[in-house]
């Protein structure tokens, strides 16, 4: 391609899970549209995401989505230079309808079709605020994934540590499910969490000395015995105070181990990523401690943590940059591997 970085328009459109969206790109960097449709409302009342559900609504969707987004970046198909889609992981009838809507307009149009892994779109959310500093290392924590990932450039991941269990997202939601709190579950332990104590002693998953992994199954297991033990003793809980409690005992290790990996790789910049970097006892913490190490932090808004197009379109870019295409035959991957 004869177009320099600064010129390219990618259209992005992003279907892992309840959240239909479409962007459009320009440069890697300009977010000129990123229309979000989300399912929340309609998932509440099963206390989860309905894999089933999510994708009927996706359908309905997908079209007046993705025209929307062209609309609002006050451009037209023809102007676009190539179309960047979520492949995995997710749900896959889910990522089944972006990959279907991108492989129709790719084959009607004649545009290159780029697919992109989940993960690496959130991280590449940051770089539509400011540009992304290498080497760096990035903490990715979702409902999903729990990862701490090296990036010597654009495109190239090295895996430093992982959950060995549930991600993080998903034992806040857990948790939260204890508590009776409504789903999504880590905004409202969130906002607890800032109106108590962490009073309750709970355990913190080190590991070994040298290890970048994460597990909270542990965790999850010894707020779920405290919970039963308290109404097996007829015990008052103070549900402020447990939430302060877990998501400190959370924020603990993932704040520490991110630190340690950004001095022992030796790298500039840690970059936040995921849902769980809407977090704001995470987000308060992390600033606290970068700043007392002297290490560059990048978080994303919050409008850029949770599952959106403009992140694709971003990471697609520089796939688009290296080449990196799919053609017509391209599927969904619900185990979409990062790290190939």
């Amino acid at each position: 391609m004869n177009k320099k970085n600064s010129e390219l328009l990618i259209l992005g459109i992003e279907t892992s899970c309840d959240e239909t969206s479409a962007s459009v790109v320009h440069g890697g960097t300009e977010c000129l549209s990123n229309v979000i449709s989300s399912q929340m409302d309609v998932h509440k009342k099963f206390g989860g995401v309905v894999p089933e559900v999510a994708s009927r609504r996706h359908v309905e969707r997908i079209t007046l989505i993705i025209q929307k987004a062209l609309e609002e970046a006050q451009v037209e198909m023809e102007d676009i230079d190539a179309i960047a889609v979520t492949q995995g992981p997710g749900l896959v009838g889910a990522l089944l309808i972006g990959v279907a809507a991108a492989k129709a307009l790719a084959y009607a149009t004649g545009k290159p079709l780029v697919p992109v892994h989940h993960i690496a779109g959130h991280i590449y959310a940051n770089h539509l605020v400011e540009p992304l500093t290498f080497p760096l290392v990035s903490l990715v924590v979702s409902g999903g994934h729990t990862e701490l990932i090296y990036m010597e450039r654009h495109n190239q991941f090295r895996r430093l540590g992982k959950t060995r269990d549930d991600a993080a997202g998903e034992a806040f939601d857990k948790v939260a499910r204890l508590m009776k709190l409504p789903y999504p579950g880590g905004p409202h332990i969130d906002r607890l969490a800032m109106q108590g104590e962490p009073s309750y002693e709970l355990p913190r998953a080190w590991l070994e000395p040298e290890s970048f992994d994460f597990s909270f199954s542990g965790l999850k297991s010894a707020v779920m015995n405290l919970v039963h033990n308290a109404n097996q003793r007829k015990e008052e809980i103070r549900y402020v105070d447990l939430a302060a409690s877990f998501q400190t005992a959370v924020l603990d290790v993932l704040v520490e181990k991110s630190i340690r990996a950004v001095k022992e790789t030796g790298v500039g910049q840690l970059v936040l990523a995921g849902g769980v970097s809407a977090n704001s006892g995470l987000r308060i913490r992390l600033l606290e401690r970068c700043k007392e190490e002297g290490i560059r932090l990048a978080i994303p808004p919050l409008e850029l943590c949770t599952d959106n197009a403009a992140m694709i379109a971003a990471a697609g870019t520089y796939q688009f940059l290296d080449g990196q295409f799919a053609d017509l035959s391209l599927n969904a991957d619900a185990n979409l591997a990062l790290i190939k």
